[in-house]
């Protein structure tokens, strides 16, 4: 029987497994759902499904940098071990380079791209199976910058943390120090300019809730309270400011004045650090020990 498109967008959705193995599965079982999912387990093609509801907060990030563009990607496993793997460096490497090249908007078209016959998506699948982890692209960006413009990056400790930097005026010694410190300060804006509205407003919420519960404000003059959580406001905004940050190299200095120095701007950042955000997977060693020899 003929397999219709939308029986392969279902059979795609309950097993991540590719287009074209589920076209091949469904033609095999004459377009049974419930065979065709054994089909893939049989092929070991859907290996990868029992691994969906795993907790991937390991891996690595990469920065890949081709004339005025540049992909910054994260791909994330369950453990750092695996992130060591030969195949998940070069899903890694493969990943940035078709996302530079692709220029996707989300991670559906990213996992879309074709891959000499195969997609993204495909690549991932199988490097789940094969591994025996679950390995996702978790997030990525395409950064663009102009002929005056100048791209920064930085690679910490493999890819566990990574940062690109468009910044115009100055050198490309200086655009590499901005992202090192961006990496390693993780600012959250460039400046104040670029802060929205409702950020501010939420921070001095918690920092009046702070001083309110702090006992040695406790009796002072509302003139005192206010001036301490404006205070208080204000330091907390300024170390998610780059500009503001003390700068790395020199700490009596702030980023601001090293920029000012060179006749330099930053334009803007993408900075990833590996897991951040997400749930940590606990491991219970002597429970691991005793599955392994059957106890």
């Amino acid at each position: 029987m003929a397999v219709t498109a939308a029986q392969v967008k279902e059979l795609r959705e309950k097993t991540g497994a590719g287009m074209l193995d589920c076209k091949n599965a469904l033609t095999a079982s004459d377009g049974d759902m419930e065979k065709a999912l054994d089909w893939l387990r049989e092929k070991g093609i859907a290996k990868s499904i029992k691994k969906a509801s795993r907790i991937a907060a390991e891996g690595l990030s990469k920065v890949v940098v081709d004339g005025n563009k540049a992909s910054i990607v994260e791909i994330n496993s369950e453990t750092d071990f695996v992130a060591k793997n030969d195949m998940f460096l070069a899903l890694l490497d493969t990943c940035a380079k078709t996302i530079l090249a692709g220029c996707p908007k989300t991670n559906e078209e990213a996992l879309a791209l074709p891959v000499e016959g195969q997609t993204l998506n495909d690549l991932f699948i199988n490097a789940t199976a094969t591994i025996g982890e679950k390995i996702v692209l978790r997030r990525f960006a395409v950064v663009e910058k102009a002929d005056d413009e100048i791209f920064g990056d930085y690679t910490h400790m493999g890819g566990t943390k990574t940062c690109i930097v468009v910044l115009k005026g100055g050198d490309a010694d200086l655009a590499h120090y901005m992202a090192m410190q961006v990496a390693s300060m993780n600012p959250t804006y460039v400046s104040a300019a670029d802060m929205p509205a409702e950020v501010v407003e939420h921070e001095r919420k918690v920092q009046t809730e702070i001083v309110k519960n702090d006992e040695k404000f406790a009796g002072k003059p509302e003139q005192v309270i206010n001036g301490a959580i404006e205070g208080k406001v204000s330091k907390s905004l300024k170390e998610m400011c780059l500009v503001d940050q003390e700068y790395f190299m020199d700490t009596a200095k702030k980023v601001s004045a090293v920029l000012k120095e060179n006749n330099a701007e930053v334009k803007s950042f993408v900075r990833y650090g590996v897991g951040e955000g997400l749930e940590k997977r606990e491991e219970n060693f002597a429970e691991e020990v005793a599955k392994q020899i059957g106890a």
